[in-house]
Order: C-alpha cells, then structure tokens, then sequence
C-alpha cells in the first residue's frame, strides 16, 4: 500500500479525501472463498479491487473475474434507471420510468393479485449476492408481511447440504486452512483452480511438502491436469466409488476401530450396516459402473488406508459438481463417512469440508422476520421446477396459478433446468413480472418492470462464508451510479408503495449487518479491520462431538429412515443412466466456464475474451465417430431440445461423456439458447435439487 493511500474510516458512506482512500469489502458471489476486498477510491470514482492482503485466507489475491469487478461497475451497458416494457416479451424493449410510477405501478399490480392469494405471487433468488443484508433481509420481511409463496432455493447446494447434514449433523467439516498440512488430498467433484482458488492454495503448499493429489472429475479439469492423478469417472457414480474404497479399507483392516465404536453410528446392525453394504461393492462392481479401471479404485484405497498406518492426515474436499445428479446426496453421505473409518477426524489436517456455511451463528429470524407471517403458512415453490410450475394451472395440489414473479440476484432464463418451458413460461402475456438487475439479462427481458440495483461497490452488506469460518463485512466504496438503489432499498420502497407501515422496513443497513449476527461477531472488530473469525476448534470431531442428535457421526440416518428413505449411504444411479440409451448414448455434465460465475460476469468483455465462445467439449474418440472436427458447429440434443455449439475436440473430455461449458447468456448463443436447454427438472433423492449433470444427450456435426 502507498503511503499516499488511506484506508477509509467506518462511516456510512464514502467521505471526500485529498489522495486515494482504500475501502474495505467483501466479494458477494456464489464462491466458497469469500475474499476480502480493498477498493482505491479516487474522487469518488472507484478505480482498482484488489484482494485485501491482511485478511489471512484471501492473501491480496483475487481471482480474475472480481479482480475485474469496476469495469463491471461501470460497464457501459449498467442498467441505472428503472424501465418500463413497451414491446412483446423477450424482445428487450423498454422506456426509462421515474421510481415513483414504477413503485406504484408495481404496488397497484401486487395488490390486485394479492387480494385474490397473495400465494399466487411468487420470490425467485439465489446467490447473485451470498451477502446476508442485500440478499434476504429486507425481501424477506417484504414478502412474508405480503403472505405471498415460499421459495425452495436449491438450483446449486441442496441435495450436497442434506447428504452432508444427515451424515455430520450440519454443512460443518475441517478447517480449510488446514489442507496445508494434509499428506493425502482428494479432491472430488471440484476444479478448485476456477471454483476455489484460495483452497488451491493450500492444496498447492501442501503438495510442496509433499503430499500427494488426486482429482476425482469425469472432466479433466485444470485442476485435475496438475493433481498427481485423475480419476475420470461417469458421472452420477460417485456413490459407487466411495463404496467401493470402503470395502478395500475393510478386507485390509485399514480401519480406526476405537474411533467406529465411540463415534460413529450404524458400522454394524442387526439389519445390516454400512460394513456390511459396503462389502457389496468390490472394485470390480464399481469399475464398471464408474468407468475407470479397477487398479486406480484399489490404489486409491490403499492410498487411503495407508495414512491410518502412518498416522498421516488424509483431507478430502468435496465440491457441488458431484451433488448435481439423481444419487447426489446420498453420494455426498458415502463420501462423508469415508473419514470417520480410518479416524482422519483426530488430524486438525485431516477429515473431509464441503461447506463451512453451518458453523456461522445467522440470525435469519432477525433479518427475515418470520413472525410478519402472523401464522400463515403459504405454499412453497421448488426454484429448480420453476419451468413447469409457471406453466401449471391452478389445482388443489399446486395451489394458485403464479399470476406475478419478482425476480432478483438470480437469471432463471439462463440458469434453471429445460430452460424451453423456462421462456415459455416467462413469456406469458399474463405473468406479471418485476426483475431488480444490473444488466439485462436475459430473464431482464422479459420483464414489465426493470429496475436498476447497486453492485457490491455501493451497498452495506455482511457475509457468511462457504469455504472458510470468517465473517467479512462490506462497505460502500462509491455512491450509487445514476438511480440504481440496494436491494433492501427497492423493497422498503415498494413495502411502503403496498401500505407496509411495520417498523422493521425502517430499518437501516447498517443496523441489518449489525443484526446478522448479534451478539455473536464483534461488529466493532468488523469495522475495524474488515473481518472476524469465528472461534472454532481446530480439530473440531477429534473426540466425536458432531452436531448430529446422537453425537455421532452417523452413517444411518434414523431420520432418513423415518421418512421411509434408505437409512444409509448407497449408489442410486442416475434418471438418464450413462450407456442406457441408444437415442442419446452420450452423458453430457455443464460444468461453469473458468471466467464465469454461473451467468454473472459473461458481459464482462476482458472475461468474455478470455473465454472465448460457448464450447462443448468432445473426446477425440467420440468426435471421429460422428465426423465432427474441431472448432465445427454441432448440434446436441436430447428429447428436451437443441442447442447448436462450436465443437472443441479435447482431452477434457473423457470417451462417452461430453462437457458443455456454462453458463452464457442464451443470447448470446448461436440460436439463442444455451446448455440448459437440454437439462431436466428431475430431482435429486435428498434436498429437492436439480440433476444437471444427469442428462443423455446426442451430437452432429452441422
């Protein structure tokens, strides 16, 4: 840092300053690593984001689609007035609208609806911002005192979530920052280069001092090409594998005894446990489900069970891309298990981390504010079947016809399943639909109303974290552009347009980062130096102690089995079986491009560059076969749709299973469409989620 450079005060808004000042942050996107921001601020213009290098898990180091974040900020296509649709829906036409008669008009609209089933009106957001006050604190004290549907948020994590809660009793595991003094790292289901950068950096040190990496991905990822080894299974057979490693730790005794009998449960059973399902997969069984040859599965396993011998901590980090099939959360659960049997728990080093997220004391109550429901209890809505459910009539099961959608950190056109019904349903002349954006995306295009909301550079906001145990808070660097507002603004706003007089929509930002965590964070601490972390064991299931009701780290779930669910971990293999079809013989995963964030950042030029055009990766074999070359245009389809490509014929591709990299804008595809026209809104056996990377496709060349 210069010495002409100052970090600004805590306030609640940028003051002016004769030099640069450097406002501390937090990035919003949907990353396990939640970096801390500085942002140079220079005549109230911010102009350089760096990471900041005092906060220990982010080093100074940014990744390079937020180390680019003001030319998203000032991006000559920012949307900073709210506007008004003048054409049909889709075509993107629209009128700048002064804020009051884009509220009023909106209000006018809600209320009629509202007076019907305010059911009928429905939220739709994910993770555009993971922070906790711009997210949904105000939007959901808005739409409970509205009374309107529940949103089932499980388009990325859900089925991952449940696996691991079932299992470790909570989204709770080994602290990142201790994979730097692991001796055997399995990375499953992850390209951490993309998806995790700082992880990798712990990866990376300890690969240094010697340990050894293995990359569990059907593609061969950048991550996978500088791991010591790849494992290139099917996709949706990860079950299988994880089985399969438990029967060879079992026939050798590569087991942590003491630790099965004091912390674990359902090992044994009457009815059979887990040792006794695991016997039934040898590595022959799992080698042919999986695709990979037996002597990589016995290796693996004795990899493994060798850090038991040698008292050496063995990490596995897991990721979502596993979790995004049929069999997902029980997938997740096998893997889950796998430290408990050779005791890696007792390593601070050792264990397994999917999502830190569980061990932050939220609030969501004093954010959300449940009790505006006033003992309502509206209908919920699944946001991964949001295809079909705009397309339903009313009925006794499904309640309401969606009559209004108020869409918001999300782009379901882009990103939700069988993307076809998606447009199909957005583009009905009696949706009434409200989308708060930064850009005009394509879900933007179909709204009657757009209105402009503020990037990370010009809100307050507070943040949890996936991926580590530090709370961040941000502060606005710059005011807001033209008349873009924070979400928690909009909604005050609109709450106020409806009649809403509770005073929980006078509530500041400020006050709402402070209510995240109450008493729990030193919000003092936060102000001052950006960051707090939490106070966590180190070591935190040495002794057993899991959140789970018994205490233990539970292989049989009685609450699965409660739910008339199997009780514990199996392969369930995929709806769309890979080599089960003769129409479609090809699996097809859509992994996110390395310079995108699901669809965030794609109309960032320097990214877009980057990443050139939308590919879909093929292995030579299957290429030749179909008389596609590289760089061609193809057409993949399935019985869901078409989506026309440019070919890549690649080693990132193994034999049978195509890659099609996501998420770009539809229209910014060939026929303006993308991946997801070709993904089901089938879910997962736990957590309600989507299967995207369980879907059969066919390619030819065009």
């Amino acid at each position: 840092m210069s010495n002409s450079t100052r970090i600004a005060p805590a306030s609640p808004a940028p003051q002016p300053a004769t030099g640069p000042v450097q406002v501390r942050g937090a990035c919003p996107h949907d990353c396990p690593d939640t970096c801390a921001l500085l942002t140079t601020v220079e005549d109230g213009v911010a102009t350089r984001v760096q990471g900041n290098p005092g906060h220990p898990h982010t080093g100074g180091v940014l990744c390079a689609k937020v180390s680019r974040y003001t030319e998203r900020s000032y991006h000559p296509e920012r949307l900073l007035q709210p506007l008004k649709r003048v054409g049909p829906k889709g075509s993107g036409q629209y009128e700048t609208v002064g804020w009051d008669a884009a509220l009023s008009e909106i209000a006018v609209r809600l209320q009629a609806i509202a007076a019907r089933n305010p059911e009928a009106i429905v939220p739709y957001s994910y993770a555009g911002t993971m922070g906790q006050v711009q997210s949904e604190s105000m939007a959901g004290r808005f739409f409970n005192r509205l009374g309107a549907s529940l949103l089932d948020r499980t388009i990325c994590a859900a089925a991952g979530g449940e696996g691991v809660t079932q299992t470790l009793g909570g989204k709770v595991g080994m602290r990142v920052e201790f994979f730097a003094e692991s001796r055997l790292i399995i990375i499953w289901g992850s390209n951490s280069i993309g998806s995790n950068l700082h992880f990798w950096r712990y990866a990376q040190q300890a690969k240094r001092d010697g340990a050894r990496l293995v990359c569990i991905d059907p593609r061969r990822s950048e991550t996978a090409e500088k791991c010591h080894e790849h494992i290139a299974l099917l996709p949706g057979t990860d079950a299988a594998l994880a089985l399969a490693l438990m029967h060879e730790l079992i026939t050798h005794d590569w087991l942590d005894h003491d630790y099965i009998a004091r912390h674990t449960l359902g090992w044994l059973s009457p009815d059979g446990g887990l040792r006794e399902r695991a016997l039934q997969w040898p590595p022959e069984r799992a080698a042919e489900v999986c695709g990979v040859p037996v002597a990589q599965i016995r290796a693996l396993a004795r990899d493994y069970g060798q850090c038991l011998v040698s008292q050496q901590p063995a990490a596995i980090r897991l990721n979502y891309g596993m979790q995004r099939v049929r069999g997902g959360g029980n997938a997740v659960r096998a893997v889950a298990c796998l430290p408990a049997l050779i005791g890696a728990w007792r390593h601070r080093a050792g264990g397994v981390l999917l999502s830190s997220s569980g061990a932050f004391p939220v609030d969501r109550a004093a954010l959300q504010r449940p009790d505006l429901l006033a003992g309502r209890q509206p209908r919920t809505v699944n946001m991964s079947t949001i295809g079909d459910d705009l397309l339903r009539e009313s009925s006794p099961a499904f309640g309401p016809k969606i009559e209004a959608l108020i869409v918001y950190n999300s782009n379901p056109v882009a990103v939700a399943p069988e993307s076809g019904k998606v447009v199909r349903g957005f583009a009905r002349d009696d949706l009434f639909t409200v989308v708060l954006e930064h850009f005009q995306t394509d879900t933007a295009d179909y709204a009657d109303f757009i209105l402009p909301a503020t990037t990370q550079l010009e809100h307050w906001d507070v943040h949890s974290a996936y991926g580590h145990t530090d709370v961040l808070l941000n502060r606005p660097a710059i005011a807001p552009l033209g008349q873009a507002r924070p979400n928690t603004q909009i909604f005050r706003a609109l709450a106020a347009h409806m009649g809403f007089s509770d005073d929980c929509f006078n509530d500041s930002d400020e006050t709402l980062c402070r209510a995240a965590f109450g008493d729990q964070v030193d919000f003092q601490q936060l102000l001052e130096r950006g960051f707090a972390s939490l106070k966590l064991p180190d070591a935190p299931f040495a002794e057993g102690a899991f959140p789970t009701p018994s205490g233990r780290c539970e292989f049989f779930s009685d609450r699965l089995a409660a739910q008339g669910l199997d009780g514990l971990p199996n392969h369930v293999p995929n709806y769309e079986t890979p080599g089960s079809s003769r129409d479609y013989p090809l699996a097809m995963i859509s992994p996110p491009a390395r310079n995108f964030l699901n669809s965030s950042f794609v109309n960032v030029k320097s990214l877009r560059d980057i990443e050139g055009e939308p590919v879909l990766e093929i292995h030579a074999q299957d290429a030749a076969a179909r008389g596609i070359s590289h760089g061609g245009i193809v057409t993949v389809f399935n019985q869901r749709g078409e989506y026309r490509v440019k070919a890549s014929v690649s080693g990132r591709a193994r034999p049978g299973v195509v890659n099609g990299l996501g998420i770009w804008w539809r229209k910014l595809g060939l026929d303006g469409t993308n991946v997801n026209q070709l993904t089901s809104q089938h879910l997962t056996d736990l957590g309600r989620g989507p299967v995207f990377y369980d879907c059969l496709v066919q390619v030819r060349a065009d």
